[in-house]
């Protein structure tokens, strides 16, 4: 496979037609996908969607039943026992040797990889991840988030073309979880092309340049961020006033705005930004009070979930 269908820049990854199979069930049903060079790609679905699947077929770890996968070039089928040459990551979560250091540990895996690593190399790939000052720590007193970026240390000693992570945020506190989507943003910004996966579409969103969402081993849909917004459905809020009787009817009036009584739950209002503005404008001149206004669902959270129930029959 070249990789050279209509687009901007070359597909790093071309699944064309894509199935795989496990004793009786689908992981995988007609995949058709491209990543191209440069890209940040999310791969968003909920759990069981195919999304491990797939990453570890890029990887080399699991080869398709049908259809085909290029890799930069490559057909994964036809690779051979160590896989496409170029990609790097982890699916699930990487594991090290706890009773070894970070440095160490680096050193080791580059050995294993046939790549070796001299000191300089492996420091300053565990620099790049903010881990510099930690090379020396035995990685078992490591957190969570420390371990994935570690993981990502490993994969970057490679030199990789494509960077494969597998929810890469899942599972740190809120500053680990800032941590890596920077990092991430930062890698991207450098021209390596990455291909994560997600199960939060607002991590997606702040992340990715291309997403293709998945369930149940198929594509819902494939493309950029800005054409799934216009298709997405109004953003939902929550609204609590001092007379929710009173701002549904002022509501009946403003453009662009669905509400919905909720009684003690207060008032489901779908809009836009603009006319949002305008309802809570008409609710501060007609005397009611906004007691809370927060935001439930964004339009894109909205249209994941659409897509994905639609596609499960719901």
């Amino acid at each position: 496979m070249d990789g050279s269908d209509a687009g901007a820049g070359p597909g790093v990854v071309v699944a064309r037609g894509v199935g795989k199979r496990f004793g009786g069930t689908v992981a995988l049903e007609r995949v058709d996908l491209t990543v191209r060079a440069g890209e940040v790609h999310g791969l968003l679905g909920p759990n069981g969607a195919g999304k491990t699947t797939f990453l570890r077929m890029v990887l080399g770890l699991v080869r398709p039943d049908d259809g085909e996968l290029g890799v930069l070039g490559s057909e994964v089928r036809r690779a051979g026992r160590g896989g496409v040459e170029g990609p790097a990551g982890f699916v699930e979560s990487p594991r090290f040797y706890p009773y070894l250091s970070a440095e160490r540990n680096l050193t080791l895996l580059a050995a294993y990889d046939g790549i070796g690593a001299d000191e300089a190399a492996v420091n300053g790939a565990l620099e790049r991840v903010d881990l510099g000052g930690s090379a020396r720590r035995k990685v078992g007193g490591f957190s969570f988030g420390m371990r994935q970026r570690l993981g990502i240390a490993a994969a970057l000693l490679r030199g990789p073309r494509l960077l494969v992570l597998d929810e890469p945020a899942n599972g740190l506190d809120p500053a680990g979880a800032r941590d890596m989507r920077a990092l991430v943003r930062e890698l991207g910004r450098d021209g390596l092309t990455v291909l994560l996966s997600s199960h939060n579409m607002a991590e997606v969103e702040q992340l990715c340049d291309t997403v293709t969402i998945m369930n149940r081993g198929r594509i819902v849909y494939t493309g950029g961020l800005d054409e799934l917004r216009d298709r997405a459905p109004d953003p939902a809020h929550r609204l609590l006033t001092g007379d929710d009787r009173a701002a549904v009817k002022i509501a009946a009036d403003v453009e662009g705005l669905s509400v919905e009584d909720e009684g003690a739950a207060g008032l489901a209002v779908r809009a836009r930004r603009k006319a949002l503005d305008r309802f809570v404008l008409e609710l501060g001149r007609a005397g009611i009070p906004v007691r809370e206004l927060r935001l439930e669902t964004t339009s894109l959270e909205q249209q994941f979930l659409r897509l994905t129930e639609e596609a499960s029959g719901r």
